[in-house]
């Protein structure tokens, strides 16, 4: 009788210890979001969202106050058209800007809200216009290096005439 009270806690103990795992294995992941907050929706449209996922982080002021979610691309505008989650708990005006941004050098993506000064609040169901895309590591080195291409080439023509 002893033993099979030892087992009952031993299992016990186990799946606690396993769901507890999976728990912080999914919240870790941005795969789970315990939010009970009441959420309101918005839309804006972006040129080019790079490494952006739903389930993104949406922060002010390094404030945590929604998720991304979902991203479809708008076949008559040719951009990516982000569906962000709001908690309700937070308002930001109408001309509220937005930029995807990254945490540190190669981290994950975000989406960062700047409020502007409009006296009217978004709303559920609100298009923000004022974007910013992401800013592509490649692109970045391509153009430096087509820059100091073309800053090298007048030079060796120019040391080449004399």
């Amino acid at each position: 009788m002893q033993r099979s009270k030892n087992d009952v806690w031993v299992g016990l103990f186990v799946l606690i210890g396993t769901v507890a795992l999976l728990f912080l294995a999914l919240q870790s992941a941005n795969l789970l979001s315990l939010s009970f907050q009441t959420t309101y929706r918005v839309t804006a449209k972006f040129d080019n969202v790079g490494g952006l996922k739903p389930k993104a982080a949406v922060r002010s002021a390094g404030v945590l106050v929604g998720r991304v979610e979902k991203i479809v691309f708008d076949d008559r505008s040719f951009q990516a058209q982000v569906t962000l989650a709001l908690e309700g708990r937070y308002r930001f005006p109408k001309d509220s800007s937005l930029k995807i941004l990254t945490s540190g050098l190669l981290g994950e993506q975000y989406i960062g809200i700047e409020p502007g000064a409009d006296e009217k609040i978004l709303v559920a169901g609100d298009v923000l216009g004022s974007t910013q895309s992401a800013v592509v590591l490649e692109n970045l080195i391509s153009q430096f290096l087509y820059s100091k291409a073309a800053d090298a080439s007048p030079a060796e023509g120019a040391k080449a005439k004399p």
